[in-house]
């Protein structure tokens, strides 16, 4: 159960990564109409409860779904499964991610890529080598705010993956079946192993960020 906790976060926090960085690029450093709609869009799966972006991933890769039949027919089961977990932490950690990491490259000089600009390096090779580097706290920082959102996701992972013991059943999962159930001392043992995992992980970060000042 923990270790399968820990592999839906890491892969949720990898498969949001790309998609949070190249969004929260957009937002910094672009400047369009429905700049802010699109902001609020972002942020919706952090502010609405989860069993509605549970139900709203059930129906968009349910085999009704618009989605449902591509999987089909590729023959790649989603829901029930534990990549619908992954797809629900990855969902819900995303705004976290993409706001830490609009906010990292928010703080680079854009003064910094403009000398760059100027030296010949191409748009892509400025934010490579340039703006990437400066901006890596916050992107790692935020990646891990999204891993630990991962670690303790409950509602939506519940509607999209199902309680399956040995398949979808997170450390969340766990916790509120053994509640249900009445198994009370098994309930804070896996709370216990819930807070070192979350605790663990902001332990890093904080410790990662300290030596990167230092």
């Amino acid at each position: 159960m923990t270790g399968l906790t820990l592999r839906v976060g890491t892969v949720a926090t990898l498969l949001a990564l790309p998609a949070a960085t190249a969004l929260a690029y957009a937002l910094a450093r672009g400047s369009f109409r429905g700049k802010s709609v699109v902001q609020a869009f972002v942020a919706l799966p952090m502010v609405m409860p989860p069993v509605v972006v549970g139900l709203g991933l059930l129906l968009l890769f349910g085999r009704r779904g618009p989605l449902g039949g591509v999987w089909d027919a590729l023959g790649i089961e989603i829901v029930f499964s534990w990549w619908a977990a992954v797809l629900a932490a990855a969902v819900v950690g995303f705004p976290l991610l993409t706001r830490a990491c609009e906010q990292a490259f928010t703080d680079v000089d854009v003064r910094l890529e403009q000398v760059a600009r100027s030296l010949g390096c191409s748009r892509w090779q400025t934010f490579r080598r340039v703006t990437l580097p400066l901006a890596r706290r916050g992107i790692a920082y935020g990646a891990l705010l999204a891993f630990s959102r991962a670690l303790g996701e409950f509602g939506a992972t519940a509607i999209v993956a199902g309680i399956l013991p040995g398949e979808t059943e997170t450390l969340a999962l766990g916790i509120w079946s053994r509640v249900v159930l009445g198994e009370t001392t098994a309930a804070l043992w896996l709370c216990g192993a819930s807070f070192a995992l979350a605790l663990g992980a902001m332990l890093v970060a904080e410790s990662w960020l300290r030596r990167d000042r230092q």
